[in-house]
């Protein structure tokens, strides 16, 4: 695996030094988008040399009143003493200004100039925010010599008074020069600011008028975590409140004082609003729902009817309305920060009390500026960062303390560490698995340990104390509200000369600091040392101490799973410099929870090998739908998905005296978008649709209004007046389009009005009519009426999607599609076969930004990106040819947070993203299938169901008009082949394959499914190779076949309790036979009687116990005089015949009871009338398989059963773990089923009356078959093969109708459930 990623920053300005170099050479640079120029001004050219500070000046003319662009004053622009990553150039524009670009130039006629630099604003001076382009990239890039202007367009315009640049690399052959401008407008604002006591009370009459969109918007800064900003009532007690929880905005929408689940609606968004910047938010009411905005997240909230009305008559700023009620916002302490542009439904609250209104009431200390408390923070931004003080105070053998306050995503990382002095210790305070712990090492003393609180990463700030008076320790955790753990050690706890927060310097270093923990990653704020207070400003500056790799005065804290990239429900975690997604129970996988774990079709199973049973799919992929679970109907010839519903049982109906009309509504078990999918991606769709009826007509044809309809298609679907079996808007049945209906001059039966049952019934196979939603019946109240109906299951075959595909002959040939649109996340599947070592499957270009994926080499697939931090190419290696011309499956992923590659089910190739890297692929050319836009390296061969993002391309529609690419991809057989096992071989289809199980004794998909059957004493399966034919010169003589075998190839497996029997039994014309059985001794024989003149060949097994009731496998096989028997996975025993090599003249082959054993042995023939009792599967002689044949072929197979044969899955050999029972009765039963009233489900009969009818007709029905049975089985136990199948539904209008689970329609209820 190859994988390049450039993280650092030398290699990121690099990059966007390419970007810009051949534009810079003209002159100035412009970056991002464009925006209006109405705030565009420059700001900074006008102001005096006061305005500017910087962290050190090189001489007097280098100082930072000198960096105006484009002037020449002084040394032509600022230079710092040293040249390192500390330095900064400050500028205080005056007053809060709306900023919307920023532009950098080195030193005038120097070799001075910055190459990149991070952007920080505050209001105070203070508290400095960095700029972030994508919520992500730090680093702008500058200049590449000393006179060209570089501009940035800001993505996103800032409100600050001050700005502050920070230079992070420079010209490597001079030193940091700058000359800047900012771009804006003069900002205006209505400010107020509340000190937690104090509030705003504004009492609004007359009432506003209602407003068709409601809404209210402001502005907030506050240090506090928690607090009310508004809260809002009215006399229909609906009350509104916004508030901080945890540092996040929440809106509770009440109705009544009572606080109950029922009577709330809450919602939270936003993280670390505590930060002492400004933050936005916004709430538009609408009627069913609400958008609740916070900085750059929006949330749509679907609201219930109860909190559609708004009526608020009195609100209040900065504290609850004190109406008595428990709030769960706010924690209801008052807000203690500012406010600023909080406007109501178009008015401006804050500017009514600055206007002496009397509606508003003040409660405290209102101020209407921003009152600003400064704390100076510092960020750990790096496991090398540490801040080293010395000896502040002095020393003291009675104790010491140290305070601090922390946030931090990370669970372990060191706070501080100290020395003991004279006393050869040391102690550590840190954090681990989130809870605060304190070791204290002495020499010659056990270590000390004290822990306190829990949950200490969850990005609040927590306030730690450690304090040592008089051989007492204390650690305190958040103070009144969190924990403390105390110990008295028998050594007195005191600090040395020196302490190190947050970890210690590089080794080598000779300051005497030791971490064995992790480094701390965080903010740390109100640093106390012995009571004192620590100037961070002094540190800064170099007065105090020392530090690496900090931030001073700011908090750099992000937080990643705010605006989550973990889709489909994914938890979001995270660290200080990344996140983590937990995708468990959501059915989708990968980094960001992207790409679903389910197939899209059942087809796209079966495709994998699986067989029937209920799985889950996902019929877009990684798109928004769910995935769902449905049963795949896996036929040798069809896939079947099968969509259930919530009634399929014939349902009597029940007249009613008050309705005219009877409806019945269908509730499906997919979504209204999975079932519009399903549809849509499948080549075939079907409903069965019936209607019973006895004096209650129908569509009323030919001429008439239809009396009845049903609602069918997409959404809430249409009125459809056609039937099962015939054609939309044909107002037919299917008897109507046949001709077959029992009065010509109706197009349905039941319009005949007779009064006999008749039904009408047929499958529904427009697409676009699909499913059935509902059902309205109207000819149902008229004396004598009755009437059932029925719905299937809605049923789907073949998948448009997994079989699309197109052929590129020529490598100059390409499809091309609309551009790829997918910035943050994409997926990209397709397969592939080929007889070329390289090739373009797939390419798209935007200016700079690319996605390419390729093969490489043989056995290498290359998936190449470039999002703006450079190529990125990720490389995986097949152990094995992948132009072997057999299809090969490529699924690639690139998010925010990783890009893969995965071949065929190989572990898939990964590489992490950048941290602080461009996140958005930005593509603006065509898409390029099969080749390149250069027309070269294209790819000869075949692509197959190339899907982006769950959604497949067209191969075969656009293929079918572009030269050089042939719509379509034969030859499946080589790569599928394999899954048609037991002796099935594979069969191509123009879109697919099946597996052929006529030579085999399985059946199914993959002819994996055992055909088994038990068996009675007196059970008999005779299959007559070939009959004697009459001579044409004597009819008297019968001329034999010429069946000859010189070997035999037999495998079954059986499972009984009873010996001696008979197995298996092989006879022929002329007294030859083949015998398999087990004796007395319960072993296996094989008798071979090769030569009627002599004696028969007794093979016995020596593997012993094989009628235990277990199941056993045998396997025979004889090529001339040369036997070979295996049984289960015993060792192969070889035999050799004394007699004839050659089976002459077969005629059958028989299984349990042989009937016509008068020319065997006695002994033989006493063992043939006995039979077998127990179970048999899988059999197979040579290519015949007579219980197959028996079982599932009885009208075109030369198979007799007499006696009693129930198929079921006895065996034990399948080589189908997935296999679901069925169980199909057969017997000598037959004749035809008359056409009679509708059985339907005694639950849903309508009456005691129906269901005792119903019941004398299925006696009455049970008794004539069981008479019938009888009589059939006297005539010597014979009947004829097609009196032994399965009663099919078609066979059968009773038992077809009947309600079944397992109808050809649907599952039945021994199939199981899979998660693949």
């Amino acid at each position: 695996m190859t994988v390049t990623y450039k993280q650092d920053v030398e290699e990121t300005t690099k990059k966007w030094r390419e970007r810009q170099q051949r534009i810079e050479a003209a002159g100035e640079r412009i970056v991002s988008v464009d925006r209006d120029d109405v705030c565009h001004s420059p700001l900074v050219s006008n102001l005096l040399p006061s305005s500017f500070r910087s962290s050190s000046q090189l001489s007097g003319s280098h100082g930072p009143g000198f960096a105006k662009l484009n002037r020449r004053e002084g040394a032509g622009g600022w230079s710092p003493v040293s040249s390192d990553r500390y330095q900064w150039l400050e500028v205080d524009l005056g007053g809060r200004t709306q900023i919307t670009a920023v532009a950098t130039q080195g030193r005038y006629g120097s070799s001075d100039w910055l190459t990149a630099y991070l952007l920080m604003f505050s209001d105070t001076g203070h508290n400095w925010k960095q700029y972030r382009q994508e919520d992500s990239i730090g680093a702008f890039p500058g200049n590449s010599n000393a006179d060209s202007v570089v501009q940035h367009k800001l993505q996103h315009p800032v409100i600050a008074r001050y700005v502050r640049l920070i230079p992070l690399d420079w010209n490597p052959n001079g030193r940091i020069g700058l000359r800047l401008e900012t771009y804006g407008c003069p900002y205006k604002s209505d400010v107020v600011s509340f000190d937690g006591r104090s509030s705003l009370l504004f009492r609004l009459s007359p009432r506003p008028r209602l407003m068709a969109r409601e809404s209210v918007s402001l502005k907030f800064k506050t240090l506090r975590n928690s607090g009310v900003l508004l809260d809002a009532a009215g006399p229909s007690e609906h009350s509104l409140t916004l508030g901080l929880e945890k540092a996040k905005l929440c809106l509770l929408i009440r109705k009544g004082r009572i606080s109950s689940p029922d009577s709330q609606h809450l919602v939270c968004l936003g993280s670390l609003l505590d930060d002492q910047h400004w933050h936005h938010v916004a709430v538009e009411h609408h009627s069913t729902h609400l958008n609740l905005t916070v900085d750059k997240s929006t949330l749509w909230v679907q609201i219930p009817p109860r909190f559609a009305h708004w009526d608020h008559d009195q609100m209040s700023m900065g504290a609850d309305l004190g109406l008595g009620s428990p709030r769960s916002v706010g924690s209801n302490r008052n807000f203690h920060g500012c406010l600023e542009n909080l406007v109501y439904n178009g008015v401006n609250l804050i500017d009514l009390p600055k206007q002496n209104d009397q509606r508003v009431t003040e409660k405290g200390n209102v101020t209407f500026y921003c009152a600003e408390p400064v704390f100076v923070a510092v960020t750990f931004t790096s496991p090398r960062s540490f801040l080293w003080l010395p000896q502040v105070t002095g020393l003291s053998s009675m104790g010491m303390s140290v305070g601090l306050q922390f946030r931090t995503w990370n669970k372990a990382g060191l706070l501080l560490t100290f020395d003991l002095p004279k006393q050869g210790g040391a102690a550590w305070l840190s954090l681990s698995k989130a809870r605060l712990h304190l070791q204290i090492h002495k020499s010659g003393r056990a270590p000390l340990e004290l822990s306190a609180g829990s949950a200490l990463n969850d990005g609040q700030w927590h306030s730690v104390e450690l304090i040592s008076r008089r051989g007492h320790l204390t650690v305190t955790v958040d103070e009144d509200e969190g924990a403390s753990a105390h110990a008295s050690p028998s050594f007195h706890v005191t600090r040395g000369s020196q302490i190190f927060f947050g970890g210690c310097p590089a080794e080598g270093s000779s300051q005497g600091c030791r971490n064995p923990f992790e480094a701390f990653q965080g903010c740390m704020r109100l640093l106390t040392v012995d009571n004192q207070p620590v100037d961070l400003i002094m540190v800064q500056q170099r007065l105090l101490g020392n530090y690496s790799h900090l931030q001073i005065d700011m908090c750099g804290i992000i937080d990643r799973c705010s605006l989550s990239h973990c889709e489909h429900g994914g938890s979001c975690s995270q660290s200080w410099s990344t996140f983590h997604c937990n995708c468990s129970g959501t059915g989708y996988s990968g980094a960001t929870c992207h790409s679903s774990i389910y197939e899209q079709s059942c087809e796209a199973y079966k495709h994998r090998g699986n067989t029937s049973g209920y799985y889950y799919i996902d019929v877009d992929g990684s798109g928004p739908f769910k995935p769902h679970l449905l049963y795949c109907n896996m036929t040798e010839d069809k896939t079947w998905m099968v969509i259930q519903h919530n009634n399929t049982e014939v349902t009597r109906v029940r007249p009613s005296p008050e309705k005219n009309q009877h409806t019945a509504n269908f509730e499906y078990t997919s979504e209204e978008e999975q079932l519009t999918a399903i549809i849509s991606q499948s080549e075939h769709c079907e409903q069965e649709l019936t209607y019973h009826c006895r004096k209650s007509r129908l569509l009323n044809t030919p001429d008439g209004p239809p009396l009845s309809w049903w609602v069918g298609g997409p959404g809430a679907g249409q009125v459809q007046t056609y039937w099962g079996g015939a054609t939309p808007r044909s107002q037919q049945c299917a008897c109507g389009l046949q001709e077959t209906c029992v009065d010509p001059k109706h197009h349905c039966n039941c319009d005949a009005d007779r009064t006999e049952w008749v039904n009408d019934s047929g499958l529904l196979t427009h697409k676009e009519t699909l499913p059935v939603r509902s059902l309205v019946l109207g000819d149902v109240q008229r004396p004598g009426s009755e009437s059932a109906y029925r719905v299937g299951h809605l049923r789907c075959h073949g998948d448009k999607n997994v079989w699309n595909a197109a052929f590129f002959d020529k490598e100059t040939s390409y499809l091309h599609f609309p551009t790829f649109h997918e910035e943050l996340s994409a997926d990209i599947s397709f397969l592939f076969k080929t007889s070329s070592s390289s090739g373009v499957f797939l390419e798209n270009l935007g200016i700079k930004d690319f996605i390419r994926i390729e093969l490489s080499s043989s056995t290498e697939v290359l998936f190449s990106f470039d999002v703006g931090n450079g190529p990125l190419e990720v490389c995986a290696t097949a152990g094995f040819q992948l132009n072997d011309n057999r299809w090969h499956r490529v699924q690639v992923e690139r998010n925010v947070k990783e890009a893969s590659l995965r071949i065929d089910e190989l572990p898939a190739a990964t590489q992490e993203a950048p941290v602080d890297g461009h996140i958005h692929l930005q593509l603006n050319s065509q898409l390029f299938i099969g080749g390149t836009a250069s027309r070269q390296k294209g790819f000869r061969g075949c692509i197959r169901s190339l899907q982006l993002n769950g959604v497949t391309l067209d191969l075969e529609e656009r293929a079918r008009i572009t030269p050089g690419v042939e719509a379509g991809c034969p030859g499946h057989c080589s790569s599928y082949g394999s899954l048609c096992q037991n002796q099935g071989h594979c069969v191509e289809r123009p879109n697919s394959f099946s597996c052929d199980c006529g030579p085999s004794a399985y059946s199914g998909a993959f002819c994996t499914t055992e055909v088994s059957a038990s068996f009675k004493s007196g059970t008999s399966v005779i299959y007559t190779f070939k009959e004697p034919v009459l001579s044409e010169l004597n009819g008297s003589t019968s001329i034999y076949p010429d069946r000859t075998f010189r070997a035999e190839n037999i495998s079954l497996s059986f499972r009984t309790s009873q010996s001696p029997a008979m197995i298996l039994y092989v006879g022929s014309f002329h007294g030859e036979y083949l015998a398999l059985l087990l004796n007395k001794h319960e072993r296996l024989e094989v008798r071979y009687k090769l030569d009627s003149s002599k004696d028969a060949d007794i093979l016995r097994s020596s593997v012993k116990s094989l009628a235990n009731g277990q199941p056993h496998a045998v396997t025979i096989s004889r090529l001339t005089d040369a036997v070979t028997v295996q049984v289960d996975q015993n060792n192969k025993e070889y035999f050799n015949l004394t007699s004839d090599v050659e089976f002459n003249a077969i005629r059958s082959l028989v299984l349990g009871r042989v009937h016509d054993s008068g020319e065997l042995e006695p002994e033989l023939s006493r063992l043939a009338s006995v039979g077998f009792t127990g179970c048999l599967s899988a059999v197979l002689f040579n290519s015949v398989s007579p219980l197959k044949a028996a079982l599932l072929h009885p009208g075109t197979s030369p198979v007799l059963v007499t006696g009693p044969l129930l198929q079921s899955m006895c065996g034990s050999t399948s080589t189908n773990p997935h296999a679901a029972e069925t169980i199909h009765h057969l017997s000598g039963q037959s004749g035809s089923m008359g056409t009679g009233q509708p059985l339907v489900n005694a639950i849903r009969s309508d009456s005691a009356l129906i269901g005792g009818v119903i019941a004398v007709v299925i006696f009455v029905t049970v008794s004539a078959l069981a008479i019938i049975a009888r009589v059939l089985y006297r005539r010597k136990g014979m009947c004829q093969s097609q009196e032994v199948k399965t009663v099919k539904p078609e066979d059968s209008p009773e038992l077809a109708f009947s309600g079944h689970a397992n109808s050809q329609n649907g599952p039945n209820e021994n199939q199981k459930e899979y998660f693949i």
